[in-house]
C-alpha cells in the first residue's frame, strides 16, 4: 500500500519560503497543507506567490486564487494564518508532520523547541545556520549522522555552506586541507537598502547591523563584509575550522552566488585529479549536489538550477603541486530551496512515510 505523503506546513513566505512552495510544485515532494506568515493581507501572501520578477510567474495550471478559507489551485490546497510567532500557530489542526521555518527570525527558533515538545508537530526545520538547534544537516554531507529521535529542531544550514560543504568535505577526505580562504560573491537581500541609510538586522527586528556598510544602497556598490558561510560549513565539517579563512561582498546583482577558493592540499594532485574526483561524485550522488561545467556560462545562466553547486573547470587551477584554485556557482534562491525540500523528504523517509 501506498503511504501518504508527509504533510508540512511552512512559517514563513518571503524569498526562501515562496522558493520552496515553487520547487514543491514541480517535484510533489510533500503535501502542503498550511502557511503562516506575518503579512495579515491573504490576497498579497497569493499575489506574492503567483508573480515572480526573478522566476516569472505561475502558469495557469499552477496560479493560486483565494477558494473560501483555502488558497488553492488545481493540485494543490492550503488554509493561511497570520501570526507573529511559530508557537502561536495551530499547525496540529491542519495535521502537519513538519513545520519549514523559513521566517528568519531568531526567536522563532526556540520556540521550535517549545512546538515540538507540546504539539504533534515531529520536526521543524530552519533555514539558516542558527546555534540553538539538534542538528544541522547539509546532503553531501551529514545526512547520515540524523537521529529522528534527538534531532527534532533542525538547521538546513544556508546556501553558501550548502554548495561549499560538500566541495570542502570531498577535497578534504581525497586529498586532505591544511589551509585556504574563501571568498563569496552574494546578491543583494531584501532588508538591504536601494539608498543609503541604517543596517537594519534581518533575525532580530528593529536591531541596528553592526556592519554599518551594509546600510549603503545595495544597487550600486560592492559591499565588502564579513561572511557566515565559513562558519556554517564548519558546524557540518568541524575538523576545518581554523584552517580556512573567509570573506565576502554583497554585489549589486540579484540573484545567483559564487564562491572562490583558494586552498591548500596536503597532497599534491594534478586538475585532471580534480576534475575526475567531481565527475564520479556527479555520476554516483544521491541526491543532485554536483554539476560540473567548462561552458562559457555567466551567473544568470545558474538562474532556477537545482544543483547544490556547479563547478566552474574553466577556472580550476593547481599551482606548485597542492595550491588548488576553485570557482563554484550557485543559485542561493532555487538551488538551496530544493535542497530544503530534499532535505523534508529525506526526514520524511525517517517517519517511514514517501
Amino acid at each position: 500500500m501506498k503511504k501518504s505523503k508527509i504533510k508540512v506546513g511552512i512559517n514563513g513566505i518571503g524569498r526562501i519560503g515562496k522558493a520552496i512552495l515553487r520547487n514543491n510544485l514541480d517535484s510533489s515532494s510533500f503535501e502542503l497543507v498550511h502557511i503562516n506568515d506575518i503579512n495579515p493581507d491573504i490576497n498579497n501572501v497569493i499575489y506574492q506567490i503567483n508573480y515572480d520578477t526573478l522566476y516569472g510567474n505561475l502558469n495557469s495550471e499552477q496560479e493560486f486564487f483565494l477558494n473560501d478559507e483555502f488558497i488553492s489551485n488545481k493540485t494543490t490546497k492550503f488554509t493561511y494564518s497570520s501570526n507573529a510567532n511559530i508557537d502561536e500557530v495551530d499547525w496540529d489542526s491542519r495535521g502537519v508532520d513538519i513545520v519549514i521555518d523559513s521566517s528568519g527570525i531568531k526567536s522563532n527558533v526556540i520556540k521550535s523547541h517549545d512546538l515540538v515538545k507540546k504539539s504533534n508537530v515531529k520536526h521543524v526545520v530552519i533555514t539558516h545556520s542558527p546555534d540553538e538547534v539538534d542538528f544541522t544537516m547539509v546532503l553531501g554531507v551529514n545526512e547520515k549522522l540524523f537521529d529522528n529521535d534527538k534531532h527534532k529542531v533542525i538547521s538546513s544550514s544556508i546556501c553558501d555552506a550548502t554548495a561549499l560543504a560538500p566541495v570542502l568535505s570531498n577535497l578534504n577526505e581525497n586529498f586532505g586541507i591544511d589551509a585556504g580562504h574563501i571568498t563569496t560573491l552574494h546578491p543583494w537581500l531584501n532588508y538591504q537598502k536601494l539608498m543609503d541609510g541604517s543596517s537594519s538586522s534581518w533575525s532580530v527586528p528593529g536591531d541596528i547591523y553592526h556592519h554599518y556598510a551594509l546600510g549603503r544602497s545595495s544597487i550600486g556598490n560592492m559591499i565588502p563584509k564579513p561572511t557566515s558561510a565559513l562558519d556554517a560549513t564548519c558546524k557540518v565539517l568541524e575538523n576545518l575550522s581554523g584552517k580556512i579563512g573567509s570573506f565576502s561582498y554583497r554585489t549589486p546583482t540579484n540573484i545567483v552566488g559564487s564562491a572562490d577558493l583558494t586552498i591548500q592540499l596536503s597532497k599534491n594532485a594534478t586538475k585532471e585529479d580534480i576534475i575526475i574526483l567531481f565527475e564520479d561524485l556527479q555520476k554516483k550522488q544521491s541526491f543532485n549536489i554536483f554539476n560540473n561545467t567548462v561552458k562559457p556560462l555567466v551567473s544568470l545562466d545558474f538562474l532556477r538550477t537545482t544543483s547544490s553547486v556547479h563547478l566552474d573547470h574553466r577556472w580550476t587551477e593547481v599551482m606548485n603541486g597542492n595550491l588548488l584554485k576553485m570557482v563554484l556557482w550557485y543559485d542561493n534562491e532555487w538551488g538551496y530551496s530544493s535542497k530544503v525540500v530534499d532535505q523534508v523528504l529525506f526526514i520524511s523517509s525517517k517517519l517511514g512515510n514517501k
